[in-house]
This record gives structure tokens, C-alpha cells and sequence, in this order.
């Protein structure tokens, strides 16, 4: 039980360190992109397969980058990175913590953006919650990587913001499936445009279990790297 508490109180101050002493406020602040949606008519009437990318997907994304650049290159524009190498049991614990504190965050965002999607907008299959979840943590450990090779929050931002534009050009902000996008979304890929219309569902199911499986081994992959990258003392903290 104190295990479980301490462990709880970890993920508070984490969750402190990465966005302040209202991090509670975080999750709801992604609900004002679907006024926003509404307002700007980006799709009358929405369907189901709107929810996965445009709805709920795009704004987790953009939470996500903003905690990923915090996660690491937070310590170093807060003066403060020499003293997570000096922790009890490797700064590889301050990292996690971190990370898991973000992931969190960005679960508790998603229920509130799940909801209103639902009861405002439109009914959806629940594994676009998976499909949503899976871009913004794809995007979160990139801006976590890109913000510790550069070491800087702002030069992580720029390549992060850059590779989510271009895969925005590539998929045609959601109008062509592309299995090898974080934002792959199964259920839109036979709605017309998208140039899967008659497509064997067989055919889909493994696409969608290629691209689940792939982005899950990328995005450890990218997690690897990035906290290799932090664990280079000198080389991070070198002026």
C-alpha cells in the first residue's frame, strides 16, 4: 500500500515538474479544439471515422508534443538536469516517471474528448481510442527524442511539428490511408475518396495489425534511443 502511494505521489510531482502545479487542467484544455471543429465546419455531418483522426486523435497530438518536449529538455532549460543524474538508482528513473506521468495525462485527456465526441458529434467503434492513443504516444516519444538530441524544448519542436505536417501532405489530412502513419485509421479507409472502397476486410485487418504492431516496436525503439541520448552526461550537460 505505501508502495502503491509513493508511487502515485511520483507521478503527481512528475506531472508537476512537466506542466505545473495545475497539470489537472491539462486533460480538459484539448476539448476546446471540438467548438472550435464545429465552428469551423471542417466536416458536415461527421461520421464514425471522423472521431479516431479528426476529433479526438489531432488535439491528443498536440498535448502530446508539448508534454514529449517536456519530459526530458525540461530539465534543461530549467537549470535542473545535473541533479537528475544524481538520483537514487540512474536518471533512467526520473525519465520513466516523466514519461509515464505524460502517457497518463494524455489518457485522462482522451475520456473527456471521447465523451463529448460521443454524445456531440458522433458514435464511434472503440478501437479508434486505440488508433488515437497510438498517434499521440508515437508523437509524444518523438518530440521527447528530437527535444533531447537537440537539447532544447524550442529546436526539438521545429523537426517534430515538421514530420507531423508532412505526414499530414502524404495521408492528405486523412483522405488517403497510408499503413505506414501513426494516424492509420482502418474504418475510413472504405469511406469514398480514400481509395479503399471494396477493400477485403481480411485485407484490412492485417494492414491495421502491421501498423499497431510496427508503431509499437517504433515507438519503443524511439524511447531506447532518446533515453541513451540523455544518459550522456557530459555530452548533455556540455555548454
Amino acid at each position: 500500500m505505501k508502495r502503491a502511494l509513493g508511487q502515485l505521489e511520483a507521478f503527481q510531482l512528475a506531472c508537476m515538474a512537466i506542466t505545473g502545479h495545475r497539470y489537472w487542467l491539462l486533460p480538459i484544455v484539448p476539448l476546446a479544439w471540438l467548438p472550435a471543429c464545429a465552428w469551423i465546419g471542417i466536416q458536415d455531418p461527421f461520421v464514425p471515422a471522423s472521431a479516431q483522426g479528426t476529433l479526438i486523435g489531432l488535439p491528443l497530438t498536440f498535448l502530446a508534443i508539448f508534454l514529449g518536449l517536456r519530459v526530458i529538455a525540461g530539465e534543461i532549460d530549467g537549470r535542473s538536469l545535473e541533479i537528475a543524474y544524481t538520483v537514487p538508482g540512474g536518471c533512467e528513473r526520473v525519465w520513466w516517471t516523466k514519461l509515464a506521468a505524460a502517457v497518463l495525462l494524455l489518457v485522462a485527456a482522451e475520456v473527456p474528448l471521447a465523451v463529448a465526441t460521443w454524445v456531440f458529434f458522433t458514435p464511434f467503434p472503440l478501437d479508434a481510442l486505440y488508433g488515437a492513443l497510438q498517434a499521440a504516444l508515437f508523437y509524444l516519444v518523438l518530440a521527447m527524442g528530437m527535444a533531447t538530441l537537440f537539447r532544447s524544448e524550442t529546436a526539438g519542436a521545429m523537426p517534430t511539428v515538421l514530420v507531423l505536417a508532412l505526414n499530414g501532405v502524404i495521408t492528405g489530412f486523412g483522405q488517403n490511408q497510408v499503413r505506414v502513419s501513426p494516424f492509420w485509421n482502418p474504418h475510413a479507409i472504405q469511406l469514398v475518396g480514400n481509395g479503399g472502397g471494396g477493400a477485403d476486410p481480411a485485407d484490412i485487418l492485417a494492414w491495421t495489425v502491421q501498423n499497431r504492431i510496427g508503431f509499437a516496436l517504433l515507438v519503443t525503439a524511439i524511447v531506447a534511443l532518446a533515453f541513451m541520448r540523455a544518459g550522456r552526461r557530459e555530452r548533455m550537460l556540455d555548454n
